[in-house]
């Protein structure tokens, strides 16, 4: 048997098909709600209203939606199978998500659930709408966790050499610089580590996997955090109101799963001395460039107490700029992030082919 590192570049692993879900209505229905008042307001009359056939440059953009969708769901899996919600007695990574949520585990699976609810419906609304759907399924060669909870599927993602951008979680506080400009303040430095037990070895130390949780609540929070701005940055410049709509829908909800996230991963640094799997590679950051580890509830407000930098009575997104959340720098972070250590060219090329594409097809809308 091959070790884990030699299969992350190894040969196709055989896949079993994803598990049919019920189509996810309900958050673009509400979306159309949205779109009703907006289309009352200056922006609105400029939409184009045409309820015809999609153009290319919608067929780009949704197709784009469902690639990143289809790769949220291949790494939510991953998770799920390993850390969400069981019956019975539950396994050390469990526990340790649960310390610093005690619904960390039915959050996995929910947020799961919801990312492959939004591929299947994207993928289904392009088949009813007469334009190819997305399938990635050749490219589903990687390895994930040889644990024996976890399947022995193929994967698109690689969740086991991650670096991890934190300056998110700095920034969504940032009160000093409120053109948000400042975007080098790191959180922790998060360098080369897996979020997942990469096999059974990896339960037995309760730090050891606790850090390997730790590092996963950063991790849920930076996709959600990647995703939704990808979302917020299409919505307020598209121009045609039933692409709007799917992107309202589904990005809504994207941004809800982040707010879960980002509270999550401020229990990581909250709850216990973070443990560290190097600690030259992962540290909190120091007092003159980081969040103070008890600040963690950044949903709603905490009163100031004028000991940080960073403001404790606010909490702002980036600005919707394509330069933070446009297709090829979506993707360009995503790669960034380690996600596809191990993939084919092929893979890597088409990703950035679909990023492009719609980037150009946002401009020409």
């Amino acid at each position: 048997m091959k070790s884990p590192d030699e299969t992350d570049s190894g040969a196709r692993i055989p896949m079993k098909p994803l598990p049919k879900r019920p189509i996810l209505r309900a958050s673009v229905a509400t979306a159309g709600i949205m779109l009703s008042r907006v289309c009352q307001t200056a922006y609105g009359e400029a939409l184009d209203h045409d309820t015809g056939a999609l153009t290319r440059h919608d067929v780009a953009i949704l197709r784009f939606f469902a690639a990143v969708e289809l790769i949220e769901s291949d790494l939510w899996q991953q998770y799920d199978e390993l850390g969400g919600v069981t019956e019975g007695s539950q396994n050390p990574f469990q526990l340790a998500l649960q310390f610093l949520n005690g619904d960390g585990s039915q959050y996995i699976t929910s947020n799961t659930l919801d990312e492959i609810g939004h591929s299947t419906y994207l993928n289904a609304y392009l088949e009813s709408e007469g334009a190819v759907p997305v399938d990635f399924d050749r490219f589903r060669t990687l390895r994930g966790s040889w644990s024996v909870l976890a399947q022995n599927i193929g994967r698109l993602t690689n969740l086991k050499h991650l670096d991890i951008d934190t300056t998110w979680y700095a920034r969504y506080r940032q009160a000093e610089d409120p053109g948000f400009e400042c975007s080098s303040v790191k959180a922790l430095r998060i360098v080369n580590r897996h979020a997942i037990p990469r096999t059974d070895a990896d339960f037995e130390d309760p730090s050891h996997i606790q850090a390997i949780a730790n590092t996963a609540a950063f991790h849920f929070a930076y996709i959600e955090y990647l995703v939704s701005n990808l979302y917020a940055t299409f919505s307020h410049r598209l121009k045609r109101a039933k692409v709007l709509k799917v992107a309202l829908g589904i990005g809504g909800n994207e941004i809800a799963h982040f707010l879960e996230w980002v509270d999550f991963a401020g229990n990581a640094v909250q709850r216990v001395p973070f443990p560290i799997q190097n600690r030259p590679s992962m540290m909190i950051a120091n007092a003159n460039g980081g969040v103070p580890p008890d600040r963690p509830r950044f949903n709603f407000t905490i009163p100031r107490d004028g000991s940080s930098e960073f403001s404790s009575d606010c909490s702002a997104r980036l600005p919707l700029e394509t330069r933070f959340g446009g297709a090829v720098d979506t993707m360009n972070h995503l790669s960034q992030n380690g996600l596809f250590v191990g993939q084919s060219p092929e893979f890597l090329r088409r990703l950035l082919h679909m990023a492009e594409e719609a980037d150009s097809a946002l401009e020409g809308s």
